[in-house]
């Protein structure tokens, strides 16, 4: 049975790694996707690959490194946003190639000690984490999760109108530089569930999967968690019964479930028009036809 699996020590600890990071992921991505950022996980990720060579460079944990780099890189990219005449995509691509220009520099200089471990960071490798690295992906994402509820009602109103909520005297730049540092260490704390590469899928999959539905923000961000933590809980153990990596089957099972959810959504909106299309319009009475002897 898949559950045998669990009583080994190191399933339990990619299991509870796994699903906190479902669970805290969406809490930052569903403010990400209304702000139509939803790569900005991609760019921070190819600049967590230098903060994993800067990692492997000095012998310091690539986790904590990994976190100073991309939080920096985070407010490095508010800052030419908001301040200088760079678009937000174009700061978004000089962390892109920044980042991963970087990353392969400084792994090439330590490629005595990086190469062989780099591949863990690069696609998750949650089997492997240590008791340390699990608690610190709990203790991350707890902040993170915890920093975004507190901060919904605000985040939310610079999400829906960034200018009204500027006049109404709301700290937007304040509030949009702690967005994308939370960002950055969320992606920090889930490379080594799904892996720099794939980590933007856990922020922004299961906010767009549940928007085929919900129609409140409230609703999006809640249901989204669900999402996200019972389809990191779903790709362990699917992981587990088909000896695959975790971290792709998390991934490609979220992918799934949006294609179901989005054919299910259309189909649900395509009912709704035809049965529309059949009533009489709004005030007209019906056309009842009576019997002859009436």
């Amino acid at each position: 049975m898949i559950l045998d699996y669990f009583q080994y020590e190191f399933m339990q600890r990619a299991l509870l790694s796994a699903l906190v990071v479902g669970l805290c992921a969406p809490t930052v991505g569903v403010f990400l996707v209304q702000k139509r950022l939803a790569l900005i996980g991609d760019g921070l990720g190819h600049v967590a690959l230098t903060g994993v060579a800067v990692g492997f460079l000095t012998g310091a944990a690539p986790v904590w490194t990994t976190l100073a780099v991309t939080v920096a890189a985070a407010v490095v990219m508010e800052l030419l946003r908001a301040k200088s005449k760079t678009s937000g995509d174009v700061a978004l691509a000089m962390l892109f190639y920044g980042g991963l220009a970087g990353g392969v520099y400084l792994t090439g200089i330590a490629s005595d000690k990086g190469v062989a471990n780099l591949q863990q960071y690069l696609f998750g490798s949650l089997l492997t984490a240590g008791w340390s690295e699990v608690w610190t992906i709990v203790i991350g994402g707890a902040a993170v999760a915890a920093l975004m509820l507190v901060l919904r009602p605000w985040l939310t109103a610079i999400c829906a109108d960034e200018q009204y909520a500027r006049v109404s005297g709301l700290p937007v730049a304040a509030l949009n530089l702690l967005l994308l540092v939370t960002t950055a260490v969320t992606v920090s704390v889930s490379m080594r569930a799904v892996g720099i590469l794939l980590v933007s899928a856990l922020l922004v999959i299961p906010v767009v999967t549940v928007q085929q539905f919900t129609r409140s923000f409230k609703a999006t961000m809640f249901a989204s968690m669900a999402a996200g933590f019972l389809i990191s809980g779903a790709g362990v153990l699917t992981s587990a019964a088909q000896d695959v990596p975790p971290g792709a089957t998390i991934v490609l099972i979220g992918v799934a479930v949006f294609l179901v959810t989005a054919v299910a959504a259309a189909l649900t909106r395509r009912v709704r028009q035809t049965r529309r299309a059949h009533l009489p319009p709004e005030g007209e009475p019906l056309e009842v036809e009576l019997p002859a002897n009436a």
